[in-house]
């Protein structure tokens, strides 16, 4: 019976993670830790802790006391541009490695780490569809992906140091589910959507129950390896307008560029130049390794949840 620590528990994924695991038959218990208040409803049996992956010490003794053999590590910065760098980065890549070290300390067995397609970078080179075995490049400019690029360079670091420690890397890729709402989906709500002349910008969506289910998968079976998690094929900008009902604006990307550094100059957004990479250049994942060797298949394509989405959110909009 796997004993189980979430961290980022409290949070939308990690909430939905901690219910999904406490029904499992596999697992004996589940922690969740984090700096936040527990969700609201929490499964009976489920144990709470405050756990701040940024305090090493604190991570450790949640860890140690409650004799935890695997993590699901999910405390991240997920929309950036709010908060400070410095802060993103210390929760971001520190707490990872304040986490690892208290696993490897505690003879944690297995953890499952949320990464992000983010992670091979947002690149004009980038393969058609990008695989598990392509280079993780990041984006220096862009400090989410550079962020997750440096993450995982040092879950490879951790693989050779202390091969002990099962790891399965997700990466994830636009997460949809009822109660999402960041920068992505902001992009959909104005009188028209952007695009940029020249790129279709396709994204792959996974609905959050599908990426739900690679966890578990993940935190309860035996094979470990990285995995892209995404729906099955790819929804282009125009295609998601044509699903919104918006209009598209077509957009030079030297104009939005240049757009973009005199409003941040003009503090009118945290919005810079480099975000023109990350709309223009998607990284798409293939998720046949998801499918094939995790052997978790996600119930919704790309589509589907994009759909989804939009169906929970023209209910919402009716009352």
């Amino acid at each position: 019976m796997r004993r189980v620590l979430v961290t980022g528990g409290s949070g939308f994924l990690g909430s939905s993670a901690v219910a999904a695991l406490a029904v499992h038959p596999d697992v004996g218990l589940v922690v969740s830790g984090d700096v936040r208040p527990p969700a609201a409803s929490v499964p009976d049996g489920v144990l709470t802790e405050t756990c701040d992956v940024t305090d090493a010490a604190a991570v450790a003794s949640v860890v140690a006391r409650h004799r935890i053999d695997t993590i699901v590590h999910l405390a991240a910065i997920v929309n950036p541009g709010g908060l400070s760098e410095e802060l993103e980065y210390r929760v971001d890549v520190d707490g990872t490695r304040n986490v690892l070290d208290a696993a490897v300390a505690g003879g944690t067995a297995r953890i499952v780490v949320s990464s992000s397609g983010a992670a091979y970078g947002y690149h004009p080179d980038n393969p058609e569809w990008l695989t598990e075995d392509d280079a993780l490049r990041g984006n220096d400019e862009f400090s989410y992906s550079r962020h997750k690029r440096l993450v995982e360079e040092m879950l490879a670091e951790y693989r050779t140091a202390h091969p002990e420690l099962g790891q399965v890397v997700l990466r994830i890729g636009t997460i949809l589910g009822p109660r999402v709402a960041n920068q992505i989906t902001a992009l959909w709500d104005g009188p028209r959507i952007l695009r940029i002349a020249g790129s279709d910008s396709p994204f792959v969506f996974v609905w959050v129950d599908d990426v739900v289910g690679a966890i578990v998968r993940g935190a309860t079976g035996p094979v470990t390896g990285a995995f892209n998690v995404a729906g099955d094929g790819r929804v282009t900008v125009t295609e998601i307008a044509d699903a919104v009902g918006t209009p598209t604006i077509t957009v030079p990307a030297g104009v939005l560029a240049g757009v973009l550094r005199v409003a941040r100059a003009l503090r009118l957004t945290v919005h810079g130049p480099e975000r023109v990479g990350f709309l223009r250049y998607r990284p798409v994942l293939d998720n046949t390794r998801l499918k094939r060797d995790l052997g978790y298949t996600p119930a919704r394509t790309s589509r589907e949840a994009l759909e989804e989405y939009l169906a929970v959110r023209r209910t919402r909009s009716l009352g």
